[in-house]
């Protein structure tokens, strides 16, 4: 396998990201979403998240870009400042090969270090490959919202994973 980098995301990195994130946006039921992400956005976003002490983590080789994850507040407001959700985006070449949990770790250890006390996972009912990995690495599944996602002219369950740190 070649040499992978993972280290902590830039604002420059946005257009690299949006290029593995949006095909996921556009073409899958991995996410509810179907607005895609402008290089803008998430180059704001990443300068949010470093301005804020949180993790945005990217992983490449000598091809580019191999995956992401990032970690964000569950829900606005004081009572929830120690509650995260996290977002988990791989390339295609780059699944099976422990790259998804070599990300989570760095991610988990940054929210560690940074007083997070749970962290969340979201994950679409018809994403079940994601489900066996989150759970792989520790995670419990807590809830199944039926039905609270649409896309594609189609009701989706939404798996709710928690992970204490």
């Amino acid at each position: 396998m070649a040499q992978i980098t993972i280290r902590p995301a830039i604002p420059d990195d946005a257009k690299a990201i949006a290029d593995l994130w949006n095909p996921m946006i556009r073409d899958s039921a991995v996410t509810f979403t179907s607005a895609q992400k402008t290089t803008s956005g998430l180059a704001q976003q990443i300068k949010v998240c470093n301005q804020e002490g949180r993790g945005f983590f990217l992983a490449e080789d000598s091809q580019g870009l191999m995956g992401f994850c990032t970690y964000f507040q569950f829900r606005g407001g004081p009572g929830y400042a120690r509650t995260m959700e996290h977002s988990i985006i791989l390339a295609e070449r780059a699944r099976g090969q422990g790259l998804g949990q070599t990300l989570m770790q760095t991610l988990i250890g940054h929210a560690r270090n940074a007083g997070v006390h749970t962290l969340w996972a979201g994950v679409s009912g018809e994403n079940p490959s994601g489900i066996a990995f989150h759970k792989s690495i520790g995670f419990t599944q807590i809830a199944v919202l039926p039905q609270v996602g649409r896309k594609f002219d189609r009701w989706m369950d939404l798996v709710l994973l928690q992970k204490f740190l």
